[in-house]
């Protein structure tokens, strides 16, 4: 299948523990595989013969009535879920519900954190009172890029880049411990890979039912998804 073949020509990427040269690679092969900024993969799907093989995207366009699809996007929302804020404390994501949410996989020591982080934080502060939220997800698994505990995520991202937005506890976003918020957010929305996350900074984008709407590959810039965020803010 064209997913699998896809995942095989990634393989080396995940192979590669070195920060600079699994960047280096990463941005060549997403350009292969590039549809062109600010699209999504998963938008890019949507007009694909590939969306009709991968289980759980079939478009509205072609769902029959009655059927029921196994997909967790019809069965929950993001505000089903609790997770654990940086500071190791519950949080109810149902507290979120009426905004809009982009939400992403972070690392401290990846190629992409400095523009990331500079562009989310800018974004966040023209938006936030708009009814825009960024919750933001450490990740470990990516070329071993956020090594440190909590309290030094925290201080990384507050101190150096003044990251206001909220910051949750470390989780795995691929693999059988995968996050049940991030199995969610891959199932409402298969990128090009299928389901798999690609690297730190992969973003979905929440509509304010918290329905994932739009899935956007690492490589994408916060700054090209901002028309996206203004069109949901005004819905």
């Amino acid at each position: 299948m064209a997913s699998a073949a896809a995942a095989a020509f990634f393989a080396p990427l995940y192979a590669n523990p070195s920060p600079h040269g699994a960047s280096q690679s990463f941005f060549h092969r997403a350009a292969y595989f590039s549809f062109g900024p600010p699209r999504s993969a998963f938008r890019a799907l949507k007009h694909s013969s590939l969306l009709h093989k991968e289980p759980g995207l079939v478009p509205k366009s072609v769902r029959a009535p009655g059927v029921a699809y196994a997909t967790a996007a019809t069965e929950k929302s993001i505000h089903d879920f609790t997770v654990k804020d940086i500071d190791g404390k519950d949080v109810s994501l149902n507290k979120f519900k009426g905004k809009v949410l982009l939400i992403v996989n972070v690392a401290s020591k990846c190629g992409l954190t400095t523009s990331n982080y500079t562009e989310l934080s800018h974004i966040y502060e023209k938006y936030k009172t708009q009814g825009f939220e960024i919750l933001a997800f450490p990740c470990n698994q990516f070329g071993g890029q956020e090594p440190g505990s909590n309290s030094d995520i925290k201080q990384f991202a507050c101190t150096r880049f003044k990251a206001d937005f909220p910051i949750f506890d470390k989780v795995d976003v691929n693999g059988p411990t995968t996050a049940p918020v991030y199995q969610f957010l891959k199932s409402s929305a298969g990128g090009f890979l299928g389901d798999l996350i690609k690297w730190n900074f992969e973003k979905f984008l929440v509509d304010k039912n918290g329905k994932v709407v739009e899935r956007y590959p690492p490589t994408t810039s916060p700054f090209q998804i901002e028309k996206d965020i203004q069109k949901l803010l005004a819905a």
